[in-house]
């Protein structure tokens, strides 16, 4: 049987949260909330392949198709930034070498770490499929909008790691995929900022409004 391609979106659902993956490719859920909404946002300004332009000295490619067949995961980049170096690579269409940096644009830093290492390994991920078509070593880095701050990412220090990683999430895709099984809640799975609380937990709305019906009777009795 044929091996099931991944969409690098579909890693980085999984490893926010396999139950919420779940909802939307085994169920077909969706819904959206305000960081949602302002994520997208984010990334339309980004992800337009025709707003490719120059920088700080250096050409920055947006909206970057690019795709790994030993791992058969796929993706698109929010753009990534061609620095000229002696030791870079060459690029067709491009008058000199190159070393590439995968910039992915993130609405919140978080509060108490440098980086969400979920971001990281989605930036790795991306990394394994432009390092393979363009046959490089691409840096990383998180550019979080809300502190316009940008982090370098330790993608080659942690390489080991973040692979043994991204297989462990690829097989598990594949098999809920293909026993078309929705995985369970994590223990201890932080939900407060997820889109889907209301779709994964019908119960706490219905009791919440139970509560605020009672309240409603106890202020006009």
């Amino acid at each position: 049987m044929e091996e099931i391609s991944v969409s690098i979106r579909n890693i980085q659902h999984f490893l926010y949260c396999p139950h919420r993956w779940g909802l939307i490719n085994i169920e077909c859920s969706w819904d959206e909330n305000y960081f949602v909404t302002k994520g997208n946002i984010i990334h339309d300004r980004v992800h337009d392949p025709d707003n490719s332009y120059v920088a700080r000295n250096k050409q920055v490619l947006t909206s970057v198709r690019a795709y790994n067949d030993l791992l058969g995961i796929y993706g698109v980049t929010d753009c990534i930034e061609l620095t000229k170096r002696k030791d870079g690579i060459r690029m067709q269409g491009f008058p000199d070498r190159y070393q590439l940096a995968i910039v992915e644009y993130k609405p919140r830093k978080p509060k108490n770490n440098l980086f969400n290492e979920d971001d990281a390994l989605q930036v790795f991920a991306q990394k394994l499929c432009v390092d393979s078509i363009f046959h490089c070593d691409a840096e990383g880095i998180l550019f979080y909008a809300d502190v316009k701050k940008r982090i370098h990412l330790p993608l080659n220090e942690n390489y080991e790691r973040y692979l043994a990683i991204i297989r462990q999430v690829l097989d598990k895709i594949r098999d809920y995929t293909m026993k078309g099984e929705i995985p369970p809640i994590r223990k201890n799975q932080k939900c407060s900022g997820c889109s889907f609380k209301n779709t994964c937990n019908p119960q706490i709305i219905k009791r919440n409004r139970h509560e605020t019906f009672l309240e409603m009777v106890k202020q006009e009795s």
